[in-house]
């Protein structure tokens, strides 16, 4: 398996912007599949932030991750930038993918300066506490509870030791 930016992979958007938008299109308004394709679109036209990275096994896509500037609009106040759109596909869970895509990222985003990197989450504050994420702060978009929790990324892959190189080859 390989984590690679996404601009090496333009023929997965269109299944990936389906992905992200039937995943959390509810959360933002306005946010069609248009919006989410044309996202990515830019996404893969960058090699800095906003950005997407994949999680590719041969050809097949198995999930995303992205840094980006603004997450949802409500929260801009807390400062930039972040993590968002953390996707495995239901039959690659569990074999520890979502935790290479999000120590990628991290990764990428020490090598781009970023001082703080902060997400939100419905679901997972256990999964990103235990990847060394700290609880911000609790409070609600659109009426739904979610958990905003940053990391130092500098200070993250100093203790790992594990910078991000696009062309990795990670193993299960």
């Amino acid at each position: 398996m390989r984590i690679e930016a996404i601009g090496r992979h333009p023929a997965c958007i269109e299944s990936l912007a389906r992905w992200h938008h039937q995943e959390w299109g509810a959360l933002y308004d306005g946010w069609t599949l248009d919006v989410a394709t044309a996202e990515l679109h830019d996404h893969a036209t960058r090699t800095s932030l906003p950005t997407t990275l994949l999680l590719m096994d041969g050809d097949d896509l198995l999930g995303s991750v992205s840094l980006l500037i603004e997450d949802a609009p409500a929260l801009q106040d807390r400062g930039s930038p972040w993590l968002g759109s953390l996707f495995v596909r239901p039959e690659a869970r569990g074999r520890g993918s979502g935790r290479r895509l999000v120590e990628a990222a991290v990764a990428h985003a020490a090598g781009e300066g970023v001082a703080v990197l902060r997400l939100f989450t419905l679901w997972h504050e256990d999964f990103y506490a235990s990847l060394g994420w700290q609880v911000e702060e609790r409070t609600s978009l659109h009426g739904t509870p979610v958990v905003i929790m940053s990391i130092r990324p500098a200070l993250r892959v100093a203790h790992t030791g594990d910078p991000f190189d696009p062309a990795r080859t990670t193993h299960d």
